[in-house]
């Protein structure tokens, strides 16, 4: 289970480099919004493993807020989201 979390663990430390990278290399500011929502995930997911490793639910709640807390920003930030050409 110890290589299946380092594995793991890697590749979501890898995906969280690239995603940071889109965040500050984005050309419009749609792309740096969806890197974010991205990042989110990936803390999300980083949460899952660590409670499937450690057989620890109490992380679960976390987990939840950081989808309710994701979901609206991301509504808030489509609805009020000013075009790039217009700034």
């Amino acid at each position: 289970m110890t290589i299946v979390w380092a594995v793991v663990s890697a590749m979501l430390m890898l995906a969280a480099v690239l995603t940071t990278i889109r965040v500050l290399r984005g050309p419009t500011s749609l792309d740096r919004l969806v890197a974010l929502d991205t990042i989110i995930a990936l803390c999300m997911c980083g949460l899952a493993a660590w409670a499937a490793f450690s057989r620890d639910s109490t992380v679960v709640p976390a987990i939840v807020a950081l989808s309710l807390v994701s979901f609206v920003g991301s509504i808030a930030i489509a609805r009020f989201r000013v075009r790039d050409d217009e700034a």
